[in-house]
């Protein structure tokens, strides 16, 4: 009985454990302040893809208060854009940027949200279909070749050059998702950091899909990039556990995640990483994503004189001609 009693103790409370993802919540810099300039989002706007003929990808465009046209702008891309500007889901990527703009928390930066590409007879993802099963997102998102990255850096960045005045710079422009979203951010700059040096992943999908779960040998074998990375994940995400009752560590989230982190801090990656324990989804990625956005921009121009007022004064919104 001594025996018995832990025991059975131990299965009720491991059946009655509680939800991870519930432990998760967004904070205040994720949710409108009083008092903070809302940027404007503008779209959407559709671009004709070559690098997939037959299809197009539908984006929308952040515009912050404080965008000057005079002055050059960075620039954050987020895969899954629905998702990412959706104003009650998980990310709520427009008050994170309206709030860390307005306190000097990032630099002032162009917003786009863009979704998996589709022919015309085709719904737009959305919150309940991320288009995994009715878009082009299994095929663009999980290769590891330089379709995607052609999409972004060929076809989506002249547009946006051609209605925003930009920086060049390749380390003032980043691109993050989730899931497949992430690692296609990856990819793109893994295959680009010529344009693109910062990466957000959330419960990236670096697994056996489309040779997914190579990334981390990859990331051994191959010359070191020039790009920063902030990985999340959670212990309950996808573990890679099939139906018959084996277990398939190349389809294990977590571990391949681990794996990734592993690999680029050998290689001396500029790299973060954050492990929870949520399911797959955006739980904790969308509550930690203002530090995320911090630590990628962490290295935005800043003034130590004491009598520069406009460095120790909220952003404002530009004044407009």
């Amino acid at each position: 009985m001594k025996i018995l009693i832990p025991l059975l103790f131990s299965i009720v409370t491991f059946a009655q454990a509680p939800n991870p993802d519930a432990f998760y919540h967004l904070g205040p810099d994720s949710l409108p302040m009083d008092g903070v300039p809302k940027g404007e989002i503008r779209g959407p706007f559709k671009i004709d893809s070559k690098a997939y003929p037959g299809t197009f990808h539908t984006y929308w465009v952040y515009v912050p208060a404080q965008y000057d046209a005079a002055t050059p702008a960075s620039l954050m891309i987020f895969n899954d854009g629905q998702a990412y500007m959706n104003p009650s889901g998980d990310a709520r990527a427009q008050n994170v940027m309206d709030n860390l703009i307005y306190r000097r928390e990032i630099p002032v930066m162009i917003g786009v949200f863009i979704n998996p590409g589709h022919t015309p007879e085709q719904p737009e993802p959305n919150a309940a279909e991320w288009g995994d099963k009715t878009t082009n997102r299994p095929t663009e998102y999980n290769s590891l070749d330089d379709k995607y990255a052609r999409v972004i850096c060929d076809e989506l960045l002249p547009a946006l050059y051609k209605e925003y005045n930009i920086a060049k710079d390749p380390e003032r422009h980043g691109i993050g998702g989730a899931s497949s979203g992430a690692i296609a951010a990856f990819t793109v700059a893994w295959q680009r950091p010529g344009e693109f040096r910062k990466v957000l992943s959330i419960v990236g999908r670096f697994v056996n899909l489309r040779g997914g779960a190579a990334s981390a040998a990859n990331v051994r074998k191959s010359e070191k990039k020039p790009i920063r990375v902030f990985l999340q994940d959670g212990r309950n995400d996808n573990r890679g556990e099939r139906p018959d009752g084996t277990y398939d560590e190349r389809r294990d989230w977590f571990l391949q995640n681990v794996r990734l982190m592993q690999a680029l801090s050998e290689r001396g990656y500029d790299l973060n990483y954050a492990w929870g324990m949520n399911k797959h989804g955006q739980k904790m990625g969308g509550a930690i994503l203002p530090d995320m956005m911090r630590w990628l921009w962490r290295d935005q121009p800043v003034s130590v004189d004491v009598h520069d007022a406009v460095e120790r004064s909220f952003r404002e919104p530009a004044k407009k001609n």
